[in-house]
C-alpha cells in the first residue's frame, strides 16, 4: 500500500546530487537523535541541570521537526523555505539565549537577564524576517536593525552582565562552557548576518548562490544547536564530578 511506501515517506524525490536536500534530511535526523540523548541524560545530572538539558532537548526537537518539513518544501519547490526557517529560529534562538540565564542562575543571574536576551533575540529575528520577506526593497535598513539586536546579544555575553557573572563565579567548568557558548554566538551565529547580505540590493548579492546559502544554514544550524546542547551537557557532567 502507498501509505507504507518508505520511499515516499522518507526519501521523497531527493536526487543523488541534491546536497541541500541531503543536509535538510541529515540535519533533521541528527537533531532528532540529539533530542533523544538530551532527554535520556536528564536523569544522570543534578537537579539544577535538568532544566538546562530539557531546554537543550526542546531546541533540537523543534529544529528536527522543522527540518523535516523544510526538506519537503525544498524538494517540492526547489526554493529556500524562508518562512519555516524563521519559525524555527524564532522558537529555538530565544531558548538558546535562555540557556545563558540557566547556567548563571546559581551565580546570581536575575530574571531580567533572561528577558533581555529574549528581547534581543526576538527583535533580531522579527526585523530580519520583515526585511527578507515583507519589505525586501528596504532590506538593508531592516538588516542593520536586526544586526544591532544581534550585537546586543554579543555585547551581553562578551562584555555585559552575563560576562561579569561568569567571570566572578570562580568555577572553571562554567567559565570554559560560557566561553564556548559565547563562541557559538559570535562565530556560529555570524553566518546568518552574512547570509542576509546576499539578498537583492545588499552588499553580497550575487556572490553566493541560494543553494550555497541554504547549505551553510543547514550545517550551521545543526552544529550550533547540537553543539550548544553538548556544551551544556558537558558542564552538567563536569559540575557533578567536581
Amino acid at each position: 500500500m502507498d501509505m507504507f511506501n518508505l520511499n515516499s515517506l522518507f526519501a521523497a524525490s531527493l536526487s543523488n546530487d541534491d546536497y541541500v536536500g541531503f543536509t535538510f534530511f541529515v540535519g533533521s535526523m541528527a537533531m532528532a537523535a540529539a533530542t533523544v540523548f538530551f532527554f535520556m541524560e536528564r536523569g544522570s545530572v543534578e537537579g539544577k541541570w535538568k532544566t538546562s538539558l530539557l531546554v537543550s532537548g526542546l531546541i533540537t526537537f523543534i529544529a528536527a521537526v522543522h527540518y523535516y518539513y523544510m526538506r519537503g518544501y525544498w524538494i517540492d519547490n526547489g526554493t529556500s523555505p524562508t518562512a519555516l526557517r524563521y519559525i524555527d529560529w524564532t522558537l529555538t534562538v530565544p531558548l538558546m539565549c535562555v540557556e545563558f540565564y540557566l547556567i548563571l542562575k546559581s551565580f546570581g543571574a536575575k530574571i531580567g537577564l533572561m528577558w533581555k536576551m529574549i528581547f534581543f533575540s526576538v527583535g533580531m529575528l522579527v526585523t530580519g524576517y520583515l526585511g527578507e520577506t515583507v519589505f525586501r526593497d528596504s532590506n538593508v535598513i531592516w538588516g542593520i536593525i536586526s544586526t544591532l539586536f544581534y550585537l546586543g546579544i554579543v555585547y551581553e555575553i562578551w562584555f555585559g552582565g552575563a560576562k561579569k557573572l561568569a567571570a566572578s563565579s570562580n568555577d572553571p567548568h562554567l567559565q570554559k562552557a560560557f566561553r564556548a557558548l559565547g563562541l557559538f554566538v559570535l562565530i556560529g551565529w555570524g553566518i546568518y548576518p552574512i547570509g542576509y547580505c546576499v539578498l537583492p540590493g545588499n552588499i553580497l548579492h550575487g556572490v553566493l548562490a541560494i543553494e550555497t546559502l541554504d547549505l551553510a544554514y543547514n550545517l550551521g544550524d545543526a552544529i550550533n544547536k547540537i553543539g550548544f546542547g553538548l556544551v551544556i551537557y558537558g558542564l552538567a557532567v563536569n559540575s557533578k564530578n567536581s
